[in-house]
Parts: C-alpha cells; structure tokens; sequence
C-alpha cells in the first residue's frame, strides 16, 4: 500500500471513531420527544446523518481516500450542525443528556476538523 493510501486509511480510521459518537448523540436527539415539535432539531439530526451517511461504514470502503474525500465535503454541513445545535440546546432543553450531546458533537467535529488539517 503507498504511503498516500496508508496516511488516507489512517484518517479514515480516525474519523470512524468519531463517527460513532456522532451516531450516538444523532440516535438520543431523534428519539427525544423535543424534537417531535422543533424543525430546527430534525434538521440537527438530519445533517449529521447526512455526514454519517456520506462516509458509510468502513467495512464498505473500497478506497480511504474517497473516504476523506467525501469527509471533507461533508465537514461544512456537520459544522452547521453543531453550531446550530449549540445555539439552540439552551431553548430545547437544559437537562444535562441535552447538554453532553452539545458537548459531545462538538468534541467528535473538533476531532474530526483536526484529523483532516
């Protein structure tokens, strides 16, 4: 394998790591009952299932660098995401799972952000 596409499988492997916490905190906000009313909550959970999507999971790669690729066009959409998350969790709730999810996605995109610098 060439160092291109060892460097590419390692940023991939990165990345799937934080995958999975954004799955877990998209899993706790679709089934929260606050986001039976709030558009702008679906629209949370529906970007980061978006970026999830677009990367698939890793068994399914056939090339890590279409991988990064698709990580890298997908990072905007996640950032807009988080941000508006964190702008409206105060209003959506202020229990503490609400506010470990805000913390937690913004933990997973930071990670996520540095891993494709």
């Amino acid at each position: 394998m060439s160092d291109d596409a060892t460097d590419s499988r390692d940023l991939m492997v990165a990345i799937d790591q934080q995958v999975a916490h954004l799955w877990m905190v998209r899993t706790f906000l679709k089934h929260a009952d606050e986001a039976e009313d709030d558009e702008e909550l679906r629209s949370v959970v529906r970007d980061i299932y978006d970026f999830i999507l677009a990367v698939g999971p890793l068994d399914a790669v056939d090339d890590p660098r279409v991988y990064v690729k698709l990580a890298k066009k997908k990072l905007s959409k996640l950032r807009k995401a988080t941000e508006l998350y964190e702008e409206i969790q105060p209003e959506v709730s202020g229990h503490t799972n609400f506010v470990m999810a805000a913390k937690s996605l913004r933990l997973a995109l930071n990670a996520i952000t540095t891993t494709l610098q």
